[in-house]
């Protein structure tokens, strides 16, 4: 029995990610690069002040992360991005 955190992260060559992509529907990548780009610019508007423009950017990327999570879930339930990171 394996613990997760004893786990080391392997890199995957480009050759099999390219391989894991070409059997992945061409719209959840799509979906997958949005939500990771999103949650990004959610992470970028971190504060307890924000001004008016900020929050409606914050408010904009929290919606495009929602959207692309709801097809990334459709396509598999674990696929989905939070904003804090973690998959």
């Amino acid at each position: 029995m394996t613990a997760s955190h004893l786990l080391v992260p392997v890199p995957i060559p480009d050759r099999i990610a390219a391989l894991i992509g070409s059997c992945t529907p061409a719209h959840v990548l799509q979906a997958e690069f949005e939500a990771d780009c999103a949650a990004r610019e959610v992470r970028r508007f971190r504060g307890p002040r924000l001004g008016i423009e900020d929050q409606a950017d914050r408010e904009q990327a929290l919606s495009e992360l929602a959207w692309a999570n709801k097809v990334l879930s459709a396509h598999h339930p674990h696929l989905a991005v939070r904003r804090d990171g973690a998959w």
